[in-house]
């Protein structure tokens, strides 16, 4: 079964379609080629997606080992790389709460993360820049 439809709306704007839920995203391409900055761009969504991915695992090992993590949150910066036009660099701090996270629990946290399977995915020449902040 398909996963997802894109659509091209005009004006370098596309509606994604969830097709088991329904939930739509809309892309636009960014300022710096050509598109009006409105939404994210595509290039945004693939930075957006090791977080995301990274999280949900981390949200997994977290239930496992009954670790609470609910809160933790992601801030993304991506890089561009010129000739030729490409994401270059991925950067995802993470930050947890407040919690009594063991030496043990922080590996297993991370470890999670850094095997994600979107980070798996990510070709070895984008380079992952990540950080974890323990409050």
């Amino acid at each position: 079964m398909a996963t997802s439809t894109v659509k091209y709306l005009g004006g370098l704007r596309t509606e994604a379609v969830h097709l088991e839920s329904g939930n739509t995203i809309i892309t636009d391409a960014p300022k710096d080629n050509h598109g009006n900055g409105e939404a994210f761009s595509p290039t945004d969504l693939l930075a957006t997606s090791l977080a995301c991915c990274m999280l949900s695992i981390m949200g997994i090992v977290a239930r496992r080992d009954n670790l609470q993590i609910e809160g933790t949150s992601a801030e993304v910066t991506k890089v561009m790389y010129q000739e030729p036009r490409r994401v270059g660099e991925i950067h995802v701090t993470i930050t947890l709460p407040a919690g009594n996270f063991s030496d043990k629990d922080k590996k297993l946290l991370e470890h999670a993360a850094h095997t994600c399977p979107v980070a798996k995915s990510i070709h070895p020449d984008i380079k992952q820049v990540i950080e974890f902040i323990y409050n």
